[in-house]
């Protein structure tokens, strides 16, 4: 008979270490256990891959063990399943514990738990075999929480000094492990280095222990804790009387610690996400102006007068009129709403005049609010830092938008719905932060108290630091891959890649401005300033890994620079200091255009090629700002030591800040993840040995009504079924062009590996290589050019089936510089009359058939022969070949993407070599064939044009 129990007895009680140790062994027993079952069961298939198998590859990945194969797969989530309850118990359990008087962030802690172990059970259940696309959201959503769960459990831990050690020692091994499991991962994808997986598998199982492990710490913590189960209603003596137990009793409307602890903080954390995406829309329309002006000289071939629109930016030089000065203080916000208004609604207007003018009043206005509102505020210390944080912190978040978008930002005005843009979201966002905003003025004032302190030195030089600051991050951080295709020279690859160490960068900037604001008086010092100017010069006179950890330290430097040289500029007067500051990056951005375009602009000869000038003048500039902070710094500049905010309340913004740039460094390693390139591409007609190539110009990606191209180039692309494709006018790694890269877009849609060309330091207007084929090698060349623009050339080797066939991409000269184009053909006859291999030409020659420099190209010096010597009626793009048997040859018109039509022809490689003769379709087998959509009025406006049908030869 069972014992008698009083209301509000005992009736079990349960140590809190049996819940963590229950956690524990069930976590380890579904991993362990599907481990020893796919071993013994389906050992060989676990260990297998795409590029190997076994025995090269012998131990299986954590994935390949716990979701492929049936009964593992069960075993793993039988086990999850009942790891699950301890799970959500140790999470309340923490929580409990942490939940004291006073303490901050219990709450925040206790929901980031709740949200790993929810987003575990969705890649548990849902298998990469059953949905790859949610699995892998559901495990880079699990991933990204294990950060601040980490973070938060570090923090909060109990003063228990065992456990303390082992969080940080498991922690550090955990975030260590992810170096080496990202380096064998990109050795096993993009090398398809023998052996890497097993490597990577290693590395990845050790992440799963330490995972586990650091939860299994917890049992340490719960020593002093019990679960206690009592009868209070007398249930367990037959008793229905409900019985209150006091011990139980819960006071009502209990304080608990929260992240920012009281409504009045929730509301300051607002006020700080509304001042970042003040900055991303501030970003968003500064760096969309340049596409829209190059816009205009691009189909005007020369200085069109619009490039006027640069000038947008000095509009500081208002606030020198007093009367406008005081106005502009007090109602700053109107000035962003303006801003924001004209710039993000630009993309409904249809005349690109127009829409160039509603985004140069976006920009106007946008640097006059951003300057009055530094100027207001310029007497506070703490609201300062937070505003220029915001404003940096907005170009971090529009170069994370742009990573996750392919280098397009989904805002701008040359984005719509048909181009993926995502306007009316971003405007639906823009209203909700700028009504916030003005409901913050209303609820705090801000002041326009003016500085007592007369500032040292000249405004001069103040200005000329702003002026040098914006450019550089505007010209080299606006886009996370600008410094990677800085330092890019072709396969096999010997330094960072867009995807995934874009991410880096991104990374690096967050990490440059928290430095910043820690450490002002290091960002300020000249010994500070020589790493940056180091960093310069690394990335610009070396390439691969190292040219690029020159341009990580010119990051970090430009990012912990920036709250000290814009403090310093604010204690001048606003109008002349920051007008000079932004004329002076109007001189730079000007410049940096003038060494690529010295063919088409007075005075180019001057600056032909010297991007070494630029670098160097913008690090002189910087260091006229630094040289001012340091006059103005109220600290001896030997002083090193960390600075934090001076009150509990400027700890507590910053705070914020910090915890949006953790969150961007996330979301930028997600999309690394999920933008990580297959590597596993296909040709169309494999059966046939049949490669398709295609030449096109793509007018840098702008189609003729100022909308971005690239989702329009990819269905023709498609289309047309190209395994190899040329592309010019591609390079677009400038503020004057936007700092984008198409071929990412084009390469991770239409399945290809990617070769941009010579980089955006090398003074070309681009050409790119896209390839279904794998890139063995690839060469880049600049041609002679001792008069006109570069020549870009890629001299590329895929694997085509099994055979090395060499692939050729080159953009001559123009029309006005015949000696130029002379030294080119002659060179590039001597580049492709080496090459022992099969061999194909894609290429802008500038030249007619049969005449001048043709018979160069064409010629026995070369070894190359026209894909189609009938075909009189061209000018710019010609397909050469040799080596290989040509079955077919098509011209399919551009419709309204560039000015340049898209031709494309078919070869067989290892077939032997027809007769040339043309013949009709009906006697060429189908898979031979070109795509039918394009016959009679084609499709979206393409079709086979010129000669209104493709040609077949026998």
């Amino acid at each position: 008979m069972p014992p008698k129990h009083r209301d509000g007895d005992v009736v079990a009680v349960i140590p809190g270490q049996w819940i963590a140790h229950a956690h524990t062994i069930s976590a380890y027993a579904a991993f362990v256990g599907a481990f020893i079952v796919g071993v013994a069961l389906h050992y060989q298939k676990i260990v297998q891959n795409e590029h190997f198998g076994y025995p090269i590859e012998w131990f299986p990945s954590v994935s390949a063990t716990i979701g492929d194969r049936y009964p593992e797969r069960s075993v793993f989530q039988v086990f999850i399943a009942i790891c699950s309850g301890p799970r959500f118990l140790l999470v309340f359990l923490f929580y409990c514990l942490v939940n004291r008087k006073g303490e901050n962030g219990a709450k925040w802690v206790a929901g980031i738990g709740v949200f790993r172990t929810l987003t575990c059970g969705g890649w548990t259940y849902v298998t990469s075999t059953d949905d790859h696309d949610w699995h892998d959201i559901f495990m880079i959503s699990y991933l990204v929480a294990t950060l601040p769960w980490t973070i938060g459990c570090l923090v909060m831990s109990p003063p228990n000094p065992i456990t303390i050690r082992a969080r940080k020692y498991l922690a550090s091994a955990f975030f260590g492990t992810l170096v080496p499991l990202v380096y064998f991962f990109i050795q096993h994808k993009v090398h398809r280095v023998p052996g890497a997986y097993t490597i990577y598998a290693f590395f990845e199982w050790s992440l799963v222990l330490l995972d586990v492990a650091f939860d299994a710490v917890t049992a340490f913590d719960f020593s002093s804790f019990e679960v206690v189960v009592k009868d209070v209603k007398g249930l367990s003596r037959g008793d229905n009387k409900r019985v209150q137990d006091a011990v139980l009793e819960k006071e009502k409307d209990k304080p608990v610690g929260q992240v920012f602890g009281t409504n009045a903080r929730w509301e300051e954390a607002c006020d700080a996400l509304a001042d970042v995406y003040l900055g991303f829309t501030f970003w968003s329309i500064l760096t969309s102006l340049g596409v829209l002006v190059w816009y205009f000289p691009l189909w005007h071939m020369g200085i069109s007068g619009y490039e006027v629109a640069v000038m947008s930016t000095i509009s500081p030089f208002m606030l020198g009129i007093s009367p406008l000065r005081r106005l502009f203080f007090k109602n700053a916000y109107v000035l962003h709403l303006i801003s924001g208004v004209s710039g993000l609604f630009a993309y409904l207007v249809q005349m690109p005049e127009l829409r160039l003018g509603a985004v140069s009043l976006a920009v106007w206005t946008g640097c006059l609010a951003w300057v009055a509102t530094w100027g207001r505020d310029r007497s506070d210390a703490k609201k300062l830092e937070a505003r220029i944080s915001a404003w940096l912190i907005g170009l971090i978040a529009s170069s994370a938008a742009k990573y996750a978008f392919q280098t397009n930002n989904p805002l701008w005005p040359i984005m719509n719905e048909v181009s993926g843009g995502w306007n009316k979201t971003g405007i639906f966002v823009f209203t909700l932060a700028i009504c916030w905003l003005l409901y913050r003025q209303q609820r705090i004032p801000d002041g326009t108290q003016q500085l007592q302190e007369k500032p040292q030195g000249s405004s001069m030089l103040a200005g000329l630091g702003i002026g040098g600051l914006v450019f550089g991050l505007h010209s080299l951080l606006s886009d996370s891959s600008t410094i990677i295709l800085w330092v890019w020279e072709g396969y096999p690859v010997r330094g960072p890649l867009a995807v995934p160490h874009g991410a880096w960068t991104i990374f690096t900037m967050g990490s440059g401005l928290v430095f910043g604001l820690f450490y002002p008086n290091i960002a300020r010092s000249w010994s500070f300033y020589g790493v940056g100017s180091v960093g310069a010069a690394v990335l610009t006179c070396f390439s691969h890994w190292f040219g690029y950890y020159g341009g990580l330290a010119l990051t970090f430097y430009l990012c912990a620079a920036t709250p000290i040289l814009i403090g310093n500029a604010t204690r001048f007067p606003p109008a002349r200091t920051f007008f000079f500051g932004f004329f002076m990056y109007n001189f730079m951005v000007l410049f940096h255009v003038w060494v690529v375009a010295y063919a088409f602009v007075p005075g180019g000869p001057l600056v032909r090629e010297h991007t070494d000038w630029v670098m160097a003048t913008t690090m002189l500039m910087i260091g006229c700002g630094v040289f001012s902070a340091l006059l103005n710094s109220g600290a001896p500049a030997r002083q090193k030591g960390f600075e934090p905010p001076p009150n509990p309340a400027a700890r507590r913004q910053r705070s914020y800040y910090i915890y949006i740039l953790l969150f961007l460094q996330l979301l930028s390693a997600s999309i690394a993840y999920l933008r990580f390139p297959s590597y596993d591409y296909t040709p169309y007609h494999p059966d046939n040995k049949l490669i398709t190539a295609g030449i096109w110009t793509i007018h840098f990606s702008i189609d003729d009504d100022l909308r971005a191209s690239e989702k329009r180039m990819e269905s023709l692309l498609q289309n047309a079924e190209l395994d190899l494709i040329g592309l010019l006018e591609s390079d677009q790694q400038r503020i004057i062009m936007g700092n984008r890269d198409s071929t990412q877009y084009l390469a991770e849609e239409l399945g290809m590996y990617v070769d941009y060309g010579p980089g955006p330091n090398k003074h070309t207007w681009g050409c790119a290589l896209l390839s279904k084929f794998p890139i063995l090698n690839s060469t880049h060349h600049l041609l002679p050019s001792p008069v006109g623009e570069l020549a870009p050339a890629i001299h590329a080797t895929v694997d085509a089936y099994g055979t090395a066939v060499d692939v050729f991409v080159f953009h001559s000269g123009q029309e006005e510089d015949p000696e130029d184009r002379r030294l080119q053909s002659e060179y590039l006859a001597r580049l492709m009359g080496a090459s022992p291999r099969p061999s194909i030409l894609l290429s802008y020659l500038v030249t007619k058939p049969g005449e001048g420099n043709y018979n160069t190209y064409v010629s026995e010096r070369s070894g190359m022969m026209d894909i189609d010597r009938s075909d009189w009626d061209r000018w710019c793009e010609y397909i050469l070949y040799k080596g290989l048997r040509k079955t077919g040859y098509a011209r399919v018109s551009r419709s309204t993407i560039t000015d340049t039509e898209l031709q494309v022809a078919k070869f067989q490689v290892g077939a032997p070599d027809g007769s040339g003769e043309f013949v009709h379709e009906s006697q060429v087998p189908e898979d031979l064939r070109f795509p039918q959509i394009f016959n009679g009025q084609g499709v979206r406006g393409h079709r086979y044009h010129v000669f209104n049908e493709p040609r077949y030869f026998a």
